[in-house]
């Protein structure tokens, strides 16, 4: 835990003690607020060099999805495209700089960026004046920025062809180069210029790309981008495997919580709800629930059984319900019927039993979760490895 949430479990320990429940309540929301922090992130650029694409690979879905930002019109004001599961991430679609209505030296003011947290300066060829001035005026606003060179695909396609000795990294860091001489000589000093397909994040620069938007975001901001990203290679699962990890004490926290309130089975039900959306969360997260294998079925012409069978978690590529994760609480050996009354029954002992019965369900969730979620992101490093398929999220 970080200093705050050891400072938050503590204060609401304490809470649990006093039997002061309604201060207990106040700091869950609290929890829940820190968790519903927004992340905006902005794509720009000149028109026609795929700003929609990658608004859409951000957002892990393809362009034919009907939740895609349209391609191959023309952008006329900034539309925001909430993230398909994670709804406080949004990518911003703006308008072409350069254009008529949007001129270079009024971009800014025309589109108002208050509350982006960083911006994605998109090119399908070499960057151009307009990216160039655009990068130095969000840099007097204070904020962060990374050039994309997209269609990269296309590139090393060309140069396979007219090439007589092909070298991919070798042409990739032509590329790079090249990119980085020409904005260096239109005066942006120390560019970053990250090589990108829209189709295929997991090749190229895309992971670099990720770990440096992780690096100089605020800490606070760092869970929501994980949480957001498309999974596209096992660096990126382990990092969603670690987010999802550093929420467990907090849903151990509500569960402690509803335990210390004297209500015959309230504390055990309220856990099957706890964990049926906890446990839907990280299927979503990783790609492994119903409708992520049903596509991934189909575009890989692989049937759904032998997709399954490559999944030992028994919550994989099922719909979570409480009949689900009551079979899995009873297959595993961390609750029997007897341990369960136990944890039930301790809150009726007078004085010491809400602690008791506060820290048995705490134990137990964090023991459930933590077993979960191991296991659920080796079935995830499975499918990737297996299929090599660009994973997206719905």
């Amino acid at each position: 835990m970080s200093t705050l949430e050891s400072k938050v479990f503590e204060d609401l320990e304490k809470a649990l003690e006093d039997l002061d429940l309604v201060s207990a309540v106040l700091i869950i929301k609290y929890l829940e607020d820190i968790n519903n922090i927004s992340l905006n992130i902005a794509v720009t650029g000149e028109s026609g060099v795929g700003k929609s694409t990658v608004v859409n690979a951000f957002r892990g879905i393809d362009n034919t999805d009907e939740r895609a930002a349209p391609t191959g019109v023309e952008t006329t004001k900034p539309e925001p495209y909430p993230h398909p599961i994670y709804p406080n991430v949004t990518l911003w679609d703006l308008p072409g700089i350069g254009t008529t209505n949007f001129p270079a030296d009024q971009y800014l003011e025309s589109s108002g960026f208050e509350n982006v947290d960083f911006f994605i300066i998109v090119s399908a060829g070499r960057f151009r004046e307009n990216d160039a001035k655009l990068a130095q005026e969000i840099k007097k606003m204070g904020k962060k920025f990374y050039f994309v060179r997209s269609k990269i695909d296309n590139n090393l396609s060309d140069a396979k062809r007219g090439q007589r000795e092909y070298d991919e990294e070798r042409t990739l860091q032509e590329i790079r180069e090249n990119c980085i001489h020409g904005l260096k000589k239109q005066g942006v000093a120390s560019p970053q210029v990250f090589l990108v397909s829209s189709f295929d994040l997991d090749l190229y620069d895309f992971p670099a790309l990720q770990d440096t938007m992780e690096r100089e975001l605020p800490s606070h901001k760092r869970d929501v981008l994980n949480r957001g990203i498309p999974k596209v290679c096992k660096s990126i699962i382990n990092k969603k495997k670690e987010v999802f990890r550093s929420q467990i004490w907090y849903y151990a926290l509500i569960s402690s919580t509803v335990a210390a309130v004297p209500l015959p089975g309230l504390s055990f039900t309220a856990d099957l709800g706890i964990l049926v959306s906890v446990l839907t969360n990280y299927l979503n997260g990783f790609g492994l629930d119903e409708k992520s294998l049903a596509k991934l079925s189909s575009d890989t012409n692989t049937p759904l059984e032998d997709l399954r069978a490559e999944m030992k978690c028994l919550c994989s590529g099922q719909n979570v319900s409480i009949e689900l994760v009551s079979l899995m609480l009873y297959s595993l050996p961390l609750l029997t019927e007897e341990a369960a009354k136990v944890v039930e029954g301790s809150r009726w002992i007078p004085l010491l039993g809400i602690p008791i019965a506060a820290s048995s369900s705490f134990t137990f969730i964090t023991s459930f979760l933590t077993s979960t979620l191991d296991s659920l992101s080796v079935d995830a490093e499975s499918v990737l490895i297996k299929f090599k398929y660009k994973y997206t999220f719905r």
